[in-house]
């Protein structure tokens, strides 16, 4: 999203944008009732007269568009735009297989696990906290597209959501269940060493990418890049976002002796980062290596 905002804001120079972080400003956050992140809200005379909340790329374009008009006529929606925005069902359910199984335990919760949003995240959080289990967690207020995809895509209406790998074990009070009966310590998976699970994930696939973000919506300028090189050059990969284990971010960098992201594997083997690969494509060395 914050690439749709940034173009928003050089199609529409006639409005004003200003981003800001809802934690670092409770007062500002309270006065507009910010419940959910993102948040999109449209001001006209010191008044809210618009806001959208989630991940919903179409619907702000056309919000922002909206209100342009009344501001400037020249600036219109392009409606191709707005709707390329979308995500088709085939790849949001491709992005919820690859969320579900990025972490032998994955859940989907309201908030992150330092500043749960909603009281049954908490409790899960909680009662995961206790039994020393080691999760990866996904906040589904930061991307509506998974929030509601998921509800489909596991047949399960609410949240949070506990899967074990890659299998959906239910919300908050099935998993209090299963802890009574001693039924869910004996599904968790036998914990493997750090190094062992990072060697793990760089065989995933002949090709893997270690990136902020998804290659839906990358999390900075160098993991997009990398991604858009992969791409245009029609390379299949794996990829692991990094943003969702830190345990992974940090270890994988001693684990190769590479500092930075993204870094690019090819058959279990570290070909470097963003600077690395745009060597070997000029050199013509990348496409040798990846046919070889």
């Amino acid at each position: 999203m914050n690439e749709v905002f940034k173009e928003l804001s050089a199609k529409f120079p006639a409005l004003y944008f200003l981003k800001i972080e809802a934690e670092e400003y409770a007062d500002i956050s309270e006065k507009y009732e910010i419940s959910a992140v993102p948040s999109f809200i449209l001001i006209k005379n010191d008044r809210p007269v618009d806001r959208i909340e989630g991940a919903k790329a179409a619907e702000l374009t056309n919000t922002v568009a909206k209100h342009a008009k009344g501001v400037l006529n020249k600036f219109s929606v392009n409606t191709t735009t707005a709707t390329e925005t979308i995500k088709p069902v085939k790849d949001l359910n491709s992005r919820l297989k690859a969320l579900i199984n990025s972490a032998p335990v994955m859940i989907f919760i309201k908030g992150t696990p330092q500043q749960p949003r909603c009281g049954f995240s908490r409790q899960l959080i909680d009662i995961l906290t206790q039994q020393k289990v080691k999760y990866s967690s996904f906040n589904i207020l930061a991307d509506e597209d998974v929030r509601q995809g998921l509800k489909s895509y596991s047949d399960w209406p609410t949240f949070p959501q506990v899967y074990i790998n890659g299998e959906l074990m239910g919300g908050l009070d099935i998993i209090k269940e299963m802890i009574a009966s001693g039924e869910f310590k004996e599904l968790l998976p036998k914990e493997k060493d750090l190094s062992t699970r990072l060697q793990e994930l760089i065989e995933k696939q002949p090709v893997m990418v270690f990136i902020k973000g998804t290659p839906e919506e990358p999390r900075c300028g160098f993991s997009r890049q990398l991604i858009s090189i992969l791409n245009n050059r029609h390379v299949k990969y794996g990829y692991f976002d990094i943003l969702s284990d830190d345990e992974v971010r940090q270890g994988l960098k001693a684990h190769v002796d590479w500092p930075t992201f993204p870094m690019l594997f090819y058959k279990g083997e570290l070909l470097g980062g963003l600077d690395i690969v745009k060597e070997m494509i000029e050199s013509g060395e990348f496409d040798q290596v990846l046919t070889a």
